[in-house]
């Protein structure tokens, strides 16, 4: 616990704490029906052969998705109602202040926007990569049709839209209220950290998913991948619940899981360089649609032989052109991440909006 002790540190250091709740369920209420909510999130997947993989039919199928999106959608909509109901009328809590809790109301654009570009701080290097390097992102003024052409296919509307949504609504508006109505509330940092595991637990099923596409595989290398795949949707989960409780926005978190999903993990190792750009006609031919997500395991196709990639190395006097990139990309990696920690408190503090008291800012 000592890495979390020393992060939260650094938390109460720049925000200050002093929180005083009377809880209104107990902490092992707000445990065990958060438990409950996030068995009824997953278990459907596996109780309905329209929603079960199998070696023959795998969940990226677009009659899977479809089912499983419809089920997370009818148990998220029944854990929003019991919370509303225990905000408003075992807690008493106004109608405006119990969607306060669930992050539905009030609706603040800057609450919005702050610490979705804090977001973008922090992927200032991937952001680089995309839109100069691999040109995802370029031109910008075909970002928004690349858009809507990933949202029109089933992973697309998955993994932007559907799977966001619901996973916010559940992990965040609903499991951090129950928290907030117990004694885990006097606490900021067990709101943080703890309540993530609940959503980090709930992605380990892809273990056995990923047994059944790679059945290959040996054993010790997919118990790995299925804990990376822990590790990172907990940190995530960590910034998502600051971000809520600061917020007091579902709508920021929604955005912000969906960027992090169409963006993925930036990449921690090896050489960056120009990809050869591809045209249309041929991405549509042999590519399909463009799908990118959380999911995604394998490096993007590159190639430093483009003509563009000669002019830059030309113009840069021998200089190598792959060098300098990567150099360029690390260095701004190392920017957003600074930047991202000496912004994340001035960028989501919003006092009047706040869920729980982080004391006086300093």
């Amino acid at each position: 616990m000592a890495p979390v002790e020393m992060l939260w540190g650094l938390v109460e250091t720049a925000t200050g704490r002093n929180n005083e709740y009377e809880p209104v369920i107990s902490g092992t209420t707000a445990a065990l029906v958060s438990v409950l909510f996030t068995s009824l999130y997953v278990l459907p997947f596996y109780l309905s052969r329209r929603t079960r993989p199998s070696p023959t039919l795998n969940r990226d199928a677009p009659s899977v998705i479809q089912a499983r999106i419809r089920a997370v959608t009818i148990t998220v909509t029944i854990a929003t109602i019991i919370t509303f109901y225990l905000l408003h009328n075992k807690s008493q809590l106004s109608l405006g202040k119990s969607l306060h809790y669930l992050g539905l109301w009030p609706v603040s654009p800057i609450a919005i926007l702050q610490p979705l570009l804090l977001t973008f701080v922090l992927y200032t290097g991937p952001l680089y990569n995309d839109i100069y390097l691999d040109q995802t992102l370029s031109p910008l003024s075909n970002l928004w049709s690349e858009i809507l052409t990933s949202l029109s296919s089933s992973i697309g509307y998955r993994n932007y839209i559907a799977g966001p949504i619901t996973e916010e609504l559940l992990f965040r508006s609903v499991i951090l209220p129950l928290h907030l109505l117990s004694p885990f509330a006097d606490s900021p940092k067990n709101l943080v950290f703890l309540t993530p595991l609940y959503f980090g637990i709930a992605h380990v099923h892809h273990f056995y998913e990923f047994r059944l596409s790679h059945p290959d595989t040996p054993l010790t290398p997919a118990l790995l991948r299925t804990v990376f795949q822990f590790g990172y949707t907990t940190i995530f989960g960590w910034y998502a619940a600051f971000v809520y409780l600061r917020t007091g926005s579902l709508y920021a978190v929604f955005l912000i899981h969906a960027f992090c999903n169409y963006m993925g993990l930036p990449r921690l190792w090896g050489k960056v360089r120009m990809r050869q750009p591809l045209s249309k006609s041929y991405k549509a031919a042999q590519l399909g649609p463009v799908i990118r997500g959380k999911d995604d395991d394998e490096g993007k196709p590159l190639s430093a032989d483009t003509d563009e990639g000669k002019k830059t190395k030309s113009l840069m006097d021998g200089i190598d052109a792959e060098t300098l990139q990567t150099t360029i990309y690390y260095a701004l990696l190392l920017c957003g991440v600074y930047g991202f920690y000496r912004y994340l408190i001035p960028l989501t503090d919003f006092n009047e909006l706040t869920l729980v008291s982080f004391g006086k800012e300093t």
